[in-house]
């Protein structure tokens, strides 16, 4: 399954960006239903590079992290007005597609890959130097996402090896990993795989719950795990796959039993119909939603504090729901790849060019 999962998992598909369009917080307050927060507008930053980011971990309003092509890493602490390089040394030839960040100095990042183009860097100085932690050694494992449940637990997620999706473990913050065993994980599917496209196909609430999308395959799943990745349950998902290029791209858990997911296809001018559901008993279920994104979206946040409001982002635009994911309408048809929100309310969203927005309300 490789040389087709690697173009499902890559995405190296060149989708122009548009301008960004007029501001959101207007149609998300004409267009929601039993909303509890307006959705905000995106302000660009400039960041300086072309890099594609499909990584991002918003800290707060002041301070973000992005991860993306060619190695790079920036990090800002002024609210996107300045960038800085913080790419790991050597790492040019690498595609870094997920960043998880514990504040402004301290972040772990994911290199994907087949065989040791999967790995996992360090940081506890803000970028000035950095360890690699992780480097696979297994030329069957592609890893694609991790997560964090606290400042020391996390887990990153491999496609299937052998029949089974392969979950590494850390339980020092990411300074060490080992993988753990498979007997707790449901059979994959023919050609199952996850997508490496937003850093959101393997999230996490609270201290043991965590959630993997899945696509690729006749039906796309999301896999939970209530231990931390030792024992797995498999629901089916109404978001259409029987297609490598097809299921759930990005997942959002704003506590262990209300979800969001959204996806598609993410071949440019192909149809996307219902890429988006949710579910209201922790992924035991998933509903499709009447009214879903407009088109295919690889990223998904719920604003904080809030019981019914997120955001959906991709390469065409950004959507917004208020009302838990019944109904989504779009806001903006910026291009972005992956979308964050900080506990102080700040939203930050990064994509293709160099493109890093930050929330404005």
């Amino acid at each position: 399954m490789k040389p087709m999962g690697k173009t499902r998992r890559m995405l190296s598909v060149g989708l122009g960006g548009v301008a960004l369009a007029a501001a959101l917080t207007a149609p998300a307050q004409a267009h929601g239903h039993g909303g509890d927060h307006p959705a905000p507008s995106w302000q660009l930053t400039q960041t300086g590079t072309d890099a594609r980011f499909r990584g991002l971990a918003a800290v707060s309003r002041t301070t973000a992290w992005v991860a993306g092509t060619k190695g790079t890493v920036l990090r800002t602490s002024d609210g996107g007005r300045h960038w800085r390089d913080v790419s790991p040394p050597g790492a040019g030839e690498l595609e870094f597609r997920d960043v998880e960040a514990f504040d402004g100095r301290r972040a772990v990042v994911l290199a994907i890959g087949e065989g040791e183009a999967s790995r996992v860097y360090r940081t506890e100085d803000g970028g000035a130097t950095w360890k690699e932690s992780f480097r696979n050694l297994d030329p069957k494992a592609f890893y694609d996402c991790l997560t964090f449940f606290d400042h020391r637990h996390g887990l990153a997620v491999s496609d299937p090896v052998d029949g089974r999706y392969r979950i590494l473990s850390t339980a020092d913050g990411g300074r060490s990993w080992k993988v753990l065993p498979n007997t707790g994980m449901p059979e994959a599917q023919p050609g199952e795989a996850s997508f490496a496209a937003s850093g959101q196909c393997l999230v996490s609430s609270g201290p043991h719950d965590v959630w993997l999308a899945t696509g690729g395959a006749a039906t796309a799943r999301v896999l939970h795990s209530a231990d931390r990745g030792l024992t797995w349950t498999a629901a089916a998902s109404t978001i259409p796959a029987g297609d490598p290029a097809r299921g759930v791209f990005g997942l959002a858990f704003r506590d262990r039993t209300h979800g969001l997911a959204v996806g598609g296809d993410y071949r440019a001018g192909q149809p996307s119909p219902r890429a988006a559901e949710a579910t209201g008993n922790g992924g035991r279920s998933w509903s499709p939603a009447s009214a879903p994104v407009a088109a295919y979206r690889s990223g998904v946040a719920w604003l904080p504090h809030s019981r019914s409001t997120a955001l959906a982002v991709g390469p065409t635009g950004t959507d917004a729901t208020t009302d838990g994911g019944r109904t989504w309408h779009t806001v903006d048809t910026g291009s972005y790849d992956t979308v964050d929100c900080a506990p102080d309310g700040a939203c930050w969203a990064a994509g293709e060019k160099g493109r890093v927005a930050r929330s404005t309300r």
